[in-house]
């Protein structure tokens, strides 16, 4: 039921002056948009007058009181209540209902919704209207500095929660009303430091795709006495990784004594926050120890409009980031950090997004690295995309049995208990946003190896709602993205070039299920022929992200990622640099 509009001033009024719960039954929420409010223009920035609005407005519904609840929202069993539609066009000053029509995670309507006290908070995802170069005019959310997180992207509206009670039986008494006071500010620029330097380009070719200035960067850990040693030429390893601001995992100073210790769910580790400082404060002084050799460590921030990361290689819905990383970024670094700027010189490596992108670096350009460290990586054979297989199964949610059909399950603990189902995690990100617009994992997956579909978005691998693959574009994603075909179909030309350089590790227990394509890889690398000489290993029991240390756990392993490859790192470069290279500016 709608109600004359009033100011969102005066809603909020209400709102706050309410000291009872209001009683929900059944369940129509009225969304107050506020009558200033400003659309965001090319470049993520906001509008300097008010116009119309285009978003995902997402209700949020937590009976977990700690904190706000748009900071409870994943795809983890304790996630809380979503429920999201997209305006188009919205009127500044107009009321949106969000009511049974809205798609829900965990719940798919509000109408289920358990009964109970809630805190209810809204957040409108405000799009941008691109103007493609191919002629396509989509909306999405740009990334603002924040890497593609809609609970606290720069110009994003949102509500202060406030308490509600729903009650039984789908029975309404009455509608609530939400204001949208609040707006999310601005992330305040990080300074360059000793260590820790920074670099941002703008790219001509994204910039070419998108039809707007599109960016590209850099965080640089650069070595003890950089500045000391201006002729010192430095060999790079690019560390593949989620967008970041910085390196979290080096510390100058020793952990804080006042440091109140944290318990780490994952992996099961009381005082995990104290753990991970001294881990930090022990690589700053192996980084400045006397005798340690001297290197760049890169990490690329390529979040975009559909994720936090642009998964590195040339796309038909991201554009030509491959291009942007390898013919303008990395000479970029190179030329202002003294890089030695030559293949033999350079390594990759990473987990999880940055392993699949560690081993696509690799392979899509091989001259330009001299080994690539493969950590726990998303799918590189789409015969196991996770557990899926998009060439011979019919649907990605359900296995079919004679008189049943079987959830898939996307994610499981160590022991394989389930924690997810393949409908569920997709569930969750249909709440987030359609037309592939969520933000989250297979909703990139699809944006970086779908061809565009007919309404100008990534076409679906599978539909969101039934799980039904479709074949057309499973075969796209063959011809273009399975790793594991790309060496099968190039093998005699890429034998040459990737001999000895590839190095694969992967729990066999791994929680999104990511060790069955690499035991499909593996089958392929350990009979190709030429021989590949590859490097494949398993940690027993070890679930996401094991990145082949046998000794240490992943708790610890995984903050070691710019030490633990380092023996073969420079075993590589003396059996490969080739005559004249150098060897010595850079062991001071």
């Amino acid at each position: 039921m709608r109600k004359t509009c009033v100011s969102c001033r005066a809603v909020l009024l209400v709102v706050l002056c309410c000291i009872h719960a209001v009683s929900l039954l059944g369940q129509s929420f009225r969304v107050h948009l506020p009558a200033d409010a400003r659309p965001l223009q090319s470049g993520g920035e906001r509008a300097t007058s008010p116009g119309p609005l285009d978003g995902r407005l997402l209700l949020l519904l937590s009976n977990n009181f700690s904190a706000e609840p748009r900071t409870q929202i994943n795809d983890s069993l304790r996630s809380q209540n979503v429920f999201g539609l997209t305006l188009d066009g919205a009127a500044p000053g107009s009321v949106v209902v969000v009511d049974d029509k809205a798609t829900g995670y965990p719940h798919a309507h509000l109408s289920e919704v358990t009964p109970g006290t809630y805190n209810v908070q809204v957040v409108l995802n405000l799009y941008e209207t691109f103007h493609m170069a191919d002629g396509r005019t989509i909306k999405l959310a740009p990334d603002r500095g924040e890497g593609q997180k809609w609970n606290r992207a720069p110009g994003n509206l949102y509500s202060k929660p406030f308490k509600i009670t729903i009650g039984a039986n789908g029975k309404p008494t009455q509608d609530v009303d939400v204001a949208l006071t609040e707006v999310m500010p601005a992330i305040a620029p990080i300074a360059d430091s000793e260590f820790v330097r920074r670099i941002r380009i703008q790219s001509q070719p994204l910039s070419k795709f998108w039809g707007r200035p599109v960016f590209v960067s850099a965080t640089v850990l650069v070595p003890a006495g950089f500045d000391q040693h201006p002729n010192a030429r430095f060999p790079l390893m690019l560390f593949e990784d989620h967008f970041n601001d910085g390196f979290a995992e080096f510390r100058t100073t020793p952990p804080d004594p006042n440091l109140k210790p944290d318990y780490s769910d994952r992996f099961h580790l009381e005082g995990y926050n104290r753990i991970q400082q001294q881990e930090g404060y022990n690589f700053y002084k192996t980084w400045t120890a006397k005798d340690f050799p001297r290197f760049l460590v890169v990490k690329i921030q390529t979040a975009n409009a559909f994720y936090d990361d642009s998964y590195a290689v040339d796309s038909a819905n991201l554009g030509p980031y491959g291009e942007a990383i390898e013919t303008e970024l990395i000479p970029a670094v190179e030329k202002k950090f003294q890089g030695i700027g030559q293949g033999w010189a350079r390594f990759v490596y990473g987990g999880s997004t940055g392993g699949w992108e560690a081993m696509a670096a690799q392979v899509f350009y091989p001259d330009h690295y001299n080994g690539a460290f493969i950590a726990c990586p998303d799918p590189v054979d789409f015969h196991a995309y996770t557990n899926i297989d998009i060439y011979h199964d019919k649907n990605a949610y359900f296995t079919p049995g004679a008189n049943i059909q079987m959830e898939q399950p996307a994610m499981r603990d160590y022991l394989g208990h389930m924690i997810i189902t393949q409908r569920g995690v997709n569930q969750f990100e249909a709440a987030l946003g359609d037309h592939g617009r969520s933000g989250e994992q297979y909703d990139i997956w699809q944006a970086v190896f779908s061809p565009v579909g007919a309404d100008g978005y990534p076409a679906a691998i599978f539909d969101k709602q039934t799980g039904v693959i479709d074949p057309a574009v499973a075969k796209y994603w063959q011809d273009h993205y399975d790793l594991t075909a790309k060496l099968q179909r190039e093998w005699p030309q890429l034998q040459p070039k990737l001999e000895g350089k590839l190095h694969v590790y992967v729990g066999s227990d791994d929680t999104y299920m990511l060790n069955n394509a690499v035991y499909l890889l593996q089958d392929f690398l350990d009979t190709a022929k030429p021989a590949a000489h590859a490097e494949v290993a398993y940690g027993p029991r070890a679930e996401h992200c094991w990145n082949g240390d046998p000794k240490l756990s992943n708790a610890y392993s995984r903050l070691h990622y710019s030490t633990m490859y380092l023996p073969k790192i420079m075993q590589r470069i003396q059996q490969t640099a080739p005559k004249g290279a150098d060897l010595k500016s850079w062991r001071y």
